[in-house]
């Protein structure tokens, strides 16, 4: 029986930091940053730092957590700790639901943008092909998409700071035949020409550009230090959205009158125009496709690690945890990519309703994460130890209370947008469509399982004594009470035994305390140690005992380890039936059904012994 394959830790640290530089750089702001500009005048450059600000301080929040508890990986966990099951189970369900539905809406926009150069090819044929392209990247190997992130990465950080560069020389007149020149920001109606209140409801359309940033934490669980990539990734974050966000809205601010219709088409391809580049329309083009890929990469990459984390929690499928012989979650992968399949065919088929739809209940859920993450920074802080707070958010609890207060604003901002509120509402649909499952979830976990009648000899015969008792636990294998029946059931002390300890996330209690990367490697520690002192146990009692680790799964584990050591008894042990995740699925009445030997059932009452 062997342990569970775990996630390879193949990200390096260059991919870390690419990653981390290129995660807040979207198509959003190759293409949507002109409308906002159109919708703010002159002065959304302020727009884009006043939004910047919150998202600096989220990740600092972030940051702050997370080399506190560098382990864990995933900021739903966070939100468990600090306000419980519900608000882990929301954030991880929500953010999810936020990536898939992410990758389907970028494999329709790579498709769009290819349609530039093959207009004949139909879209969703396009979008498919993509699809299909980066689900084999993500399935391959974990250094794969590191890899393929890494140049997606490169190439819109370097067009970016092209652009930088030369839009600088271009405005301060060290361009051929042009002078000094700032005059768009005031000529065409002065800096604020829709008024202050215009930079300010900008912020709801600009905080879905930045999305992205939180990227990097997830990915430095799978890094080998991952306490030292997440500050790292964290603290760069001022550095990325103050150049690559206000410094280049503010240069295509000046290049380009606020009101022009090219920046509105396409700002970046107009302020290449502008300068006189020849073939900046193919070569922003390629650009923009480049982080459309980057973002479809990511939002599998992303998702799958949620997924696979949930699945160690048993908030979704256990069969999620699946990891192959590259270390790659493939079920996890594949289970996300099925959604993005289906909304690319929704785009497709019904792309003013269906796809519509899923566009807009997943508007506002980045938002409901980042409000729960705030909130579970504040309360953390409050009970974690000074020496474990490497990295610290500033001026607390001061600048926390306000990025809470500053999300619920942007929040009742688009209540009050009629042309995003639809996506308000629905997104808090999605998020009580969730508490709901929670709710409905944690009633079947905790359902009482069925009545369970030890089996043993038939009345009125004598119970032959035992030959080969195999045993089977995880939580419960150190109990007193397991000792005591092994001791009624084989006085003579002439059995062999042997005991199968399943290497479960949360039957080890690793799940709640380690990322993705970590999990499996963690919980075989775990069960390995439970099992070694068990025997250690046994032997001290003069008992012959062997044993090994078992497939996560209890009965796969039982039917394993059945084939292998022949028992002519089970013994079965497990928590109080208020407690036991085994009896809730019956694992107990099933071993009985499928084995034709005695099956006796322990009950250990007394807390578990943790690894």
């Amino acid at each position: 029986m062997n342990a569970p394959v775990e996630l390879k830790k193949g990200l390096k640290q260059r991919h870390l930091t690419m990653i981390a530089m290129g995660g807040v750089i979207g198509a959003g702001l190759f293409v949507g940053s002109g409308k906002v500009i159109a919708k703010a005048g002159p002065g959304a450059f302020l727009t884009y730092a006043v939004t910047g600000v919150l998202i600096i301080l989220v990740m600092r929040m972030l940051g702050e957590m997370a080399t506190a508890n560098p382990s864990t990986g995933s900021f739903a966990d966070y939100a468990r700790q600090a306000l419980g099951g519900w608000a882990g189970f929301s954030v991880g369900w929500l953010y999810w639901y936020f990536w898939v539905i992410v990758i389907g809406f970028e494999a329709v926009a790579g498709a769009g943008v290819l349609q530039y150069w093959l207009p004949n090819v139909p879209l969703w044929l396009m979008s498919l092909i993509l699809m299909t392209l980066m689900t084999a990247t993500n399935l391959f190997s974990v250094s794969s998409f590191g890899e393929f992130e890494f140049w997606f990465a490169g190439i819109k950080v370097a067009a970016i700071v092209i652009f930088l560069v030369l839009g600088v020389l271009y405005v301060i007149g060290a361009w051929p035949n042009k002078s000094f020149d700032f005059s768009n920001l005031t000529a065409q109606g002065g800096f604020f020409p829709l008024g202050g209140g215009a930079i300010v409801a900008g912020i709801v359309v600009v905080i879905f550009s930045m999305v992205g940033a939180e990227v990097a934490t997830i990915a430095a669980a799978e890094s080998p230090d991952p306490g030292k990539s997440i500050a790292k990734a964290t603290n760069s974050v001022i550095l990325r959205i103050a150049i690559f966000f206000v410094g280049s809205i503010f240069l295509l601010a000046v290049i380009l009158p606020w009101n022009s219709a090219g920046l509105t088409a396409s700002p970046y391809v107009s302020a290449f125009k502008e300068m006189g580049i020849p073939y900046a329309d193919h070569i922003m083009n390629a650009v923009v496709l480049t982080a459309v890929l980057s973002c479809l990469n990511s939002g599998l990459y992303t998702s799958s690690r949620m997924l696979f984390v949930l699945a160690a929690r048993r908030e979704a499928p256990v069969g999620l945890m699946t990891v192959n012989r590259r270390g790659v979650p493939m079920a996890a992968i594949l289970g996300s990519s099925v959604v993005g399949f289906l909304c690319v065919i929704a785009a497709a088929v019904s792309p003013d309703t269906v796809f519509l739809f899923l566009l807009n209940s997943s508007g506002a859920i980045i938002l409901f994460v980042y409000l729960l993450i705030a909130i579970s920074q504040i309360v953390l802080r409050r009970r974690t130890s000074p020496e474990k707070l490497t990295v610290k958010m500033w001026a607390f609890p001061v600048l926390s209370i306000l990025v809470v207060v500053a999300i619920v604003l942007v929040l009742l901002q688009m209540g009050l947008q009629a042309d995003v509120r639809i996506q308000l509402f629905l997104s808090l649909g999605a998020w009580a469509l969730v508490l709901v499952l929670y709710f409905a979830t944690r009633g079947l976990r905790n359902r009482a399982p069925r009545e369970s009648v030890d089996q043993g000899a038939a009345p009125g015969t004598a119970a032959a004594a035992p030959e080969r008792v195999l045993v089977l636990a995880n939580e419960t294998v150190e109990g007193s009470e397991l000792m005591d029946e092994l001791t009624t059931i084989d006085r003579e002390r002439s059995a062999q035994y042997f005991v199968c300890v399943p290497a479960n996330p949360i039957d080890t209690g690793q799940a709640m305390h380690q990322g993705a990367a970590f999990v499996w490697q963690a919980t075989t520690e775990a069960a390995q140690a439970r099992l070694d002192r068990t025997l250690v146990q046994l032997r001290t009692e003069h008992l012959d005992a062997d044993g090994a680790l078992g497939d996560y799964r209890p009965l796969r584990a039982l039917a394993a380890a059945v084939e292998q050591f022949h028992p002519d008894r089970l013994v079965i042990c497990t928590l109080p039936e208020d407690r036991s995740a085994w009896l809730r699925y019956d694992v107990v009445d099933r071993a009985r059904e499928a084995y034709d030997i005695p099956v006796t059932h322990v009950v250990v009452a007394s807390a578990p012994a943790r690894a």
